[in-house]
């Protein structure tokens, strides 16, 4: 799906952690079409570089750089190689993530550090690591993928649900550190989007048709929306059309949580 938003991002350096795949690979295409040098951050060699040549075929700026971003060290090696290709970072999108379908009996330890290293600690590890070089820009924006569970519990999702509880609240305390420097710090929250992860880990014997049909059924809306949707949201926080919008927590679920 293809949509003009007006957006120029020309001269801007976007770097996006998680953007080999889903509504990170979204993000990283529409930042590219609206003018953006993109850093595409992932763990997978081969996806990672697949986003990054479909982003070079169309003219665009980008660059792979693989590592977790739950490792600090990583993280700040991230910045400092699209601060050296660039010359400087404007946009952080921390895409990175990763589910866990079970409640807390069914959570084991190592489930829960994994869920909450990739969910929390790569959003932190990312976001502190960006500030210096955000700051050397006079400001720039932060977008933090949450979910609707970062928002309203869910059943079967207790880690998941506290990682993203930890990065809603995260998104407000950063903003509110850094709203005098000019760094705007958001975070969208999608519920159900037609993603790799809306069928995975589900419990065996579960069809991809039948997640697909429960998830349509708690939607209001009666839809569910493609990663581009969640992209096209995150160039609007990106922009200066969003100028005054800071610590938000922005649903995007077709009316889920106003139930």
């Amino acid at each position: 799906m293809s949509r003009d938003l007006s957006v120029d991002l020309t001269g801007k350096v976007a770097v996006v952690s998680g953007g080999s795949s889903g509504m990170g690979a979204a993000i990283c295409e529409r930042f590219a079409a609206s003018g953006a040098s993109v850093v595409v951050g992932g763990r997978n060699p081969e996806r990672t570089a697949e986003v990054v040549d479909g982003l070079k075929s169309t003219g665009a700026t980008a660059l792979a750089w693989l590592g977790d971003v739950a490792d600090s060290t990583n993280a700040d090696e991230m910045v400092d190689a699209a601060v050296e290709a660039f010359d400087g970072i404007d946009i952080v999108v921390n895409a990175a993530g990763v589910i866990h379908r079970a409640d807390a009996n069914g959570t084991s330890d190592e489930d829960w550090h994994r869920v909450m290293s990739a969910n929390v600690d790569g959003t932190f590890f990312l976001s502190r690591a960006a500030i210096p070089a955000l700051r050397a820009r006079g400001g720039g924006a932060i977008i933090n993928i949450s979910s609707t569970c970062g928002l309203v519990g869910s059943a079967g999702l207790a880690a998941y649900c506290a990682s993203k509880g930890a990065v809603t609240n995260l998104t407000r305390a950063m903003a509110l550190d850094h709203a005098a420097e000019g760094i705007r710090v958001n975070a969208i929250c999608p519920g159900s989007v037609d993603t790799p992860m809306l069928v995975s880990e589900h419990p065996e014997g579960r069809s991809a048709a039948d997640v697909f049909a429960s998830n349509l059924a708690s939607i209001p809306e009666g839809r569910i929306p493609e990663p581009v949707e969640v992209a096209d949201l995150a160039l609007f926080l990106s922009s200066t059309a969003s100028r005054h919008i800071n610590g938000a927590n922005l649903s995007l679920d077709g009316g889920y949580t106003a139930q």
